[in-house]
């Protein structure tokens, strides 16, 4: 049987197929279809069920990662949307809050609300803090209300009550009003999505859910429908933020889950392959087509945030901490005005992409640079299936790039890779040293088409000293979701001081959370063995506004002054000191329920006789203008021999990347398959 990871990116559609009885790894990707994406997932499924001579009744699990909710957002594409909220707070989305991405510009504008203010309609009801009614939900209201909206052509309505999070009784009761009286409407509640007090992002992230349910519902459908007539039985699983897996039921339900998921698989994947080869402090270095993403890794486990923007719009969800940039190997290079040389964050895409593609591109790229000074094949890529018009990216780049600036086509092909490696760099401080982390102790986890291209001069900017390149990196986020473990969080809000009594109500409810999370693993036809509960409590001193995270073995009644101690710990741990005397308040109580994927990592590596027979090539490839163009080797990364070394300068090809070490550097295969390059 064969297990298969697909990853949509915005230039390419990368895919891992996992032979379930011999553990071996099998690579493929081909070009994204923006239009309609499951188009290439389902014309890369049938090349690989041929070209690999795959049975369609051979494959037991396909599990997909996607930005589709992402783009649909940044691009607004999503479905007219209503919103319906407590009388008084109908303008919570275009009030906000007062912090600025930047305190002394005040040129930078926030995104308009994703729902005018016309369709945001409030209805009596209230409920206190404490979730007690105050005044009942006035249905009457709510069906004229609804009428309104049907009449401005809404697609979706999102419903979010002032204090729904500790009583969904009111949002329940209008859901199923609104699901009687408009038929065919999305309806998406603040209570099923974010059961959590701050009511901006709450409303901020259902009404994301709502924008994009109907859409990636359809998505959904379809790309099932189109696996099912290729004669493949089981349905996709969906990754989503926090790097787990939804099915598809699941994920049409909570669609905003899914903003970022391809790169939190990649992640996943980074963690437990460091793990296996020995390093599990690391940062992770993903370069596709059109963005850099990085992320750090402590421990073997990723770092975490509670919430993050997408253009510009909060999404409060447990998710990846992922730092993202406008910077790959689509990234078009041009001269401004004041004759700097930028690069992205502008891309080509996957069409008409890099001009050394021939599908139309007429604007350089980093792409065309790295074809250009030859470290990227300057004949085809992905095994010869793609060929590339090195000719033309020279031309492109001396036209655009060069004569304006007045230096070479080799210089200037090394600028656009030098201020690109430059962006990559500020990206990867931002997450390690900018946090108080020490570089020198942490790999670079180089992985994505472009990653491993630019690893070598971007560890040389940020003072990293090792660099980890897996093996087929150009697919990882693909094998990622392979090493993706099912998971969903589930939250309840405390809002009271630590005391025995309310840690005791605590702990309920967190064992009501693991029946629940329990119940819904079932539903994803997750056996009992696999099944596991991480608990977690949010807590913060009297007086403060934001808290901390502080994770539990067991809901132990009893345990109170261990979870202070705790507490205790992480406050100094985050912020360098505790404050004994100040009492602890309870925020909330954490749960994610997880059907654990066994996962095969054994050493697989087999390599060839000789560092001699690996070589398959010597080209001129340029390292810039102290050292020029210089005669290098070129290796085939799947024949060279476990444990040789080989010595910079050189590169190393496979399918889906190109490896570049520089002189002074050194490069070794482990068993693993991975590339360990040290300097």
């Amino acid at each position: 049987m064969y297990r298969i990871g697909v990853d949509v990116g915005g230039t390419f559609t990368d895919f891992t197929i996992e032979n379930v009885s011999s553990g071996d790894f099998l690579y493929f990707k081909l070009s994204s279809t923006p239009d309609d994406p499951s188009d290439a997932i389902v014309n890369g499924i049938s090349q690989i069920l041929e070209l690999f001579q795959i049975g369609a009744a051979e494959i037991s699990y396909i599990g997909h990662g996607t930005t589709v909710a992402t783009n649909m957002i940044i691009e607004r594409r999503g479905v007219p949307t209503g919103l319906i909220t407590t009388q008084g707070f109908r303008d919570v989305l275009a009030i906000g809050r007062q912090t600025r991405p930047a305190l002394y510009d005040v040129t930078v504008k926030r995104p308009p609300p994703l729902v005018e203010r016309y369709r945001r309609l409030e209805v009596a009801e209230r409920l206190n803090a404490k979730g007690e009614e105050l005044s009942p939900l006035d249905e009457a209201e709510l069906e004229r209300v609804l009428d309104q909206l049907a009449a401005t052509g809404v697609e979706a309505i999102a419903i979010s009550f002032l204090h729904a999070y500790k009583n969904a009784e009111h949002e329940v009761a209008a859901a199923r009003i609104a699901a009687r009286k408009l038929p065919g409407v999305y309806v998406s509640t603040s209570s099923s999505v974010l059961p959590e007090f701050r009511e901006f992002e709450r409303t901020s992230t259902t009404v994301l859910n709502a924008y994009v349910g109907p859409r990636m519902a359809a998505y959904f459908d379809r790309l099932k429908a189109k696996i099912a007539e290729r004669g493949i039985s089981v349905a996709p699983m969906i990754i989503h933020s926090n790097g787990g897996l939804l099915s598809i039921d699941s994920a049409k339900r909570l669609p905003v889950t899914t903003c970022l998921s391809g790169p939190a698989a990649g992640v996943i994947g980074a963690a437990v392959v460091g793990a296996a080869a020995g390093v599990r402090d690391l940062v992770t270095f993903d370069v596709g087509g059109t963005s850099t993403d990085v992320s750090l890794v402590v421990d073997g486990k990723p770092k975490l945030a509670s919430s993050r923007e997408v253009a510009g719009y909060p999404v409060r969800l447990p998710m990846i901490d992922i730092h993202v940039i406008g910077a790959g190997g689509g990234s078009i290079a041009q001269v401004d005005d004041a004759q700097a040389l930028k690069v992205g964050p502008r891309s080509a895409g996957a069409h008409p992409g890099p001009v050394a593609y021939g599908r139309g591109g007429d604007l350089p790229t980093l792409t065309d640079a790295n074809i250009c000074l030859n470290r990227l094949n300057p004949v085809a890529l992905l095994d010869g299936r793609m060929p590339v018009d090195r000719e033309a990216a020279w031309t492109s780049i001396e036209e655009k790039i060069a004569r304006p600036l007045g230096i070479s086509v080799e210089k200037a092909a090394y600028g656009v890779i030098q201020v690109a490696a430059a962006n990559m760099s500020r990206a990867i401080r931002a997450v390690t040293t900018e946090q108080g982390h020490d570089v020198g102790d942490i790999a670079l986890f180089a992985f994505g088409g472009a990653g491993p291209l630019h690893a070598s001069e971007v560890a040389r900017e940020s003072g990293i000293r090792r660099i980890l390149v897996p093996q087929e990196p150009g697919t990882m986020c693909a094998r990622g979701v392979l090493l993706s473990d099912v998971s969903l969080d589930f939250v309840r809000m405390q809002l009271t001081a630590a005391t025995q009594s309310s840690w005791e109500r605590a702990c309920a409810a967190l064992r009501e959370m693991a029946d629940e999370g329990d119940r819904w693993l079932a539903g994803e036809n997750v056996e009992p063995e696999l099944r596991r509960a991480e608990l977690a409590i949010d807590a913060h001193y009297a007086g403060q506004s934001h808290e901390l995270r502080v994770p539990l073995e067991a809901a132990d009644p009893s345990g109170l002054d261990d979870f202070l101690a705790r507490f205790g710990n992480a406050h100094e741990a985050a912020f360098g000191y505790q404050n004994a005397g100040q009492p602890v308040f309870l925020v909330s109580c954490r749960l994610r329920a997880v059907g654990v994927v066994p996962k095969q990592l054994e050493p697989s590596h087999k390599g060839g006789s000789s560092l001699a027979a690996a070589e398959t090539d010597v080209r001129s490839v340029y390292y810039g203008p102290e050292e020029g163009w210089l005669q290098t080797p070129i290796f085939r990364r799947s024949a060279l021999p476990v444990g040789t070394n080989v010595v910079g300068p050189c590169v190393i090809e496979e399918m889906s990347s190109t490896t570049v070490v520089l002189r002074g550097q050194t490069a070794t295969i482990d068993a693993y398959g991975n590339i360990i390059i040290t300097s």
